[in-house]
């Protein structure tokens, strides 16, 4: 079944772009379920049974800034691993090590950094000292520095930092941040806001009692959140459970299920996967006051092993996420969707072949507890649309109308067929999603690998362009392409780093993957590639909108707005000086007429224009007050 040597005779040295039809995954294969293990205790190393059997002009540029025999950069979400700052330097993490199977003498930090020429030499050995470290995260430090945190597994040590005061160069700081007595913190996150970048904001979970830790304020795993306006020298917010996320909710809370991003004064974090809630907290003040909103209410958020809840199946989301920020400081997430089911209200158990790519932004209706709100596959009680909520899927390459894939031997990641998103909103409000989907036609003959898809939206989430795959050059027809983390900064181009293998899956996990080189690689994306002169069309025009009516008017008068696909939609009215007078709240507007309706009691007569907006197209008229 080596159809990747069929595909090297066809595929050009570009990126391939793929038009937004969907193709269904089979009935039974959605329906196969596979019992989730959970990390062995007291060990870092994640091991686990082996489961049972459009094409751009110019290709984006490449580089291998690293290599590690440990292969298992994230449980589920990235954690900030690239930067990409504005003098055109760019910095990038990874988990680094060699000494396999253990890893016990060498796993921490990989840390390249890239001068505005060239990437520095792979490194051969982790930044931390002495210390035996995983998972980093990374983030600017004051006016040109940098900084690292990652976790080292020892309740003694805690999270261990590492920083300097020029990015690139000179000796690193190492200093360590416990969680609270007796706790260990595992899995951080981290970024920097305020002036300069001064600003650290910190997440970490606490041991879970299957890593051999001990509940948390009745928290099977907390999510703590910590700040420091001093370099860490000293923690104003130390070790905090936010309200919201506590034990009067949630049963527990699990690794790598949690992303946080800041900009200036503005913070937000996202939290949750299949058996918990997907949230989101958002700070306006620096982190002092937070803002909860439930993004999707999971139906079985209080599920705990010993409680003996068994669940019917349900759609969800499956823990991997992406957040960012537009230039209005609205948040913008991106989140892979998966299938889960408690049969015996002691296991979980996921489904390897369910997968997807969901869009929300602050200005949409959250998503229901309904077992199929999540459901990608066109169900009655679904709540997600095709190319508006729901943007990522598997493509069906060979266009056979079926997805050939080696379904029997899935690698293992926990996580959907379409998965590992990472979401950017760049100065011109343009959105861009890069996620690693199974993708059909690349196989080793026992596994089909993953690669890296894009796509985007020009107007903020209201309609999307086509699929492009970004590691269609040969060079990747035998990779796997998984653990995409992508920059926050952009300019004419996007950055991003991911790891590859010869071998799906994964040799931490015990999975078909044996031990051996995995790459650590930069790709810079140009936007003109891959964002189309057909994605800028006007979403509306004068034909779209009519005139009020009635018209004149003195109470309440409608508009109709014919939208020829979903968007975000709104009124307002001028008097004519200038000033606004009336407006409606921004609403999802569906595909055909909508109606929308203006209130002229407290107006006075004269004569005034209204104008509606949808996505960022605006048509103006003038109407009459009597």
């Amino acid at each position: 079944m080596k159809r990747v040597l069929l595909l090297s005779a066809i595929v050009t040295l570009s990126v391939l772009t793929f038009a937004q039809t969907k193709t269904n995954v089979p009935k039974d294969i959605r329906e196969w379920a596979v019992e989730r293990v959970a990390p062995t205790p007291n060990t870092m190393n994640f091991s686990h049974d082996v489961l049972p059997s459009s094409s751009p002009q110019d290709e984006p540029e490449e580089a291998i800034i690293g290599k590690t025999y440990y292969d298992l950069q994230t449980n589920t979400s990235m954690q900030n691993r690239l930067y990409v700052y504005p003098d055109g330097t760019a910095a990038g993490v990874f988990t680094f090590g060699e000494d396999f199977p253990g890893f016990a003498n060498d796993r921490g930090t990989g840390y390249n950094y890239f001068d505005g020429t060239d990437w520095g030499p792979y490194p051969t050995e982790r930044v931390e000292d002495g210390i035996r470290c995983g998972w980093p995260a990374y983030a600017p430090f004051g006016e040109n520095g940098e900084i690292i945190v990652t976790h080292s597994g020892n309740v003694d040590v805690g999270l261990v930092f590492n920083k300097r005061d020029e990015k690139g160069t000179g000796d690193w700081t190492q200093f360590t941040f416990q969680g609270p007595d007796g706790h260990d913190l595992l899995w951080p996150r981290m970024t920097t806001g305020g002036v300069d970048h001064s600003v650290i904001h910190l997440l970490a979970i606490t041991t879970p009692e299957g890593n051999g830790g001990t509940p948390y304020e009745g928290l099977d795993g907390a999510i703590l959140y910590s700040r420091s306006t001093d370099g860490g020298e000293t923690w104003d917010i130390e070790n905090e459970l936010l309200d919201g996320l506590g034990s009067d909710i949630y049963a527990s809370w699990d690794g790598d299920t949690y992303e946080i991003q800041a900009k200036g004064d503005v913070v937000a974090f996202l939290c949750g996967d299949s058996w918990r809630d997907l949230v989101l907290m958002k700070s306006t003040d620096g982190g002092s006051n937070w803002t909860k909103t439930t993004i999707w209410d999971n139906l079985y958020k209080d599920w705990e092993p010993d409680a003996g809840m068994i669940t019917d199946t349900f759609y969800c989301a499956d823990g991997a996420k992406s957040l960012a920020f537009d230039n209005n400081d609205m948040v913008h997430v991106a989140f892979g969707i998966n299938r889960a089911i408690s049969e015996d209200g002691v296991s979980q158990s996921w489904y390897p072949g369910i997968g997807g790519i969901a869009y929300w932004n602050e200005n949409r209706p959250t998503f229901s507890n309904n077992k199929h709100s999540l459901d990608p596959y066109g169900h009655p009680d679904s709540e997600l649309e095709d190319n508006y909520s729901l943007i990522g899927w598997t493509q069906d390459i060979d266009g056979s109308g079926e997805l050939d894939i080696l379904w029997d031997n899935i690698a293992l990641y926990y996580v959907g067929l379409s998965s590992q998103p990472q979401i950017h909103v760049d100065a011109q409000n343009k959105i861009f999603i890069g996620y690693s989907s199974v993708t059909e036609t690349f196989d080793d003959g026992n596994q089909t690998f993953r690669h890296l898809w894009m796509r985007t939206s020009p107007d903020l989430g209201t309609t999307w362009g086509d699929f492009h795959h970004l590691t269609a050059n040969l060079i990747h027809i035998f990779d796997e392409n998984v653990f995409p983390a992508m920059a926050s900064y952009s300019d004419d181009a996007v950055y991003l780093t991911w790891q590859t293998d010869d071998q799906p899956g994964l040799a931490v996990r015990g999975d078909d993957d044996p031990y051996g080189e995995n790459f650590i690689r930069f790709m810079k994306i140009f936007k003109a590639d891959v964002v189309g002169v057909s994605e800028t069309a006007d979403l509306i025009s004068q034909n779209d909108v009519s005139q009020n009516f009635p018209n004149p008017f003195n109470e309440t008068s409608s508009v109709i707005v014919n939208l020829k696909t979903k968007s975000d939609l709104s009124l307002e009215v001028v008097n004519i000086t200038g000033q606004r007078v009336f407006e409606t709240k921004s609403k999802a507007a569906f595909t055909g007429a909508n109606v929308l309706t203006i209130d002229a009691s407290n107006l006075t007569p004269g004569v005034y224009f209204y104008t509606v907006r949808a996505g960022e197209s605006t048509v103006t008229k003038k109407m009459i007050v009597e």
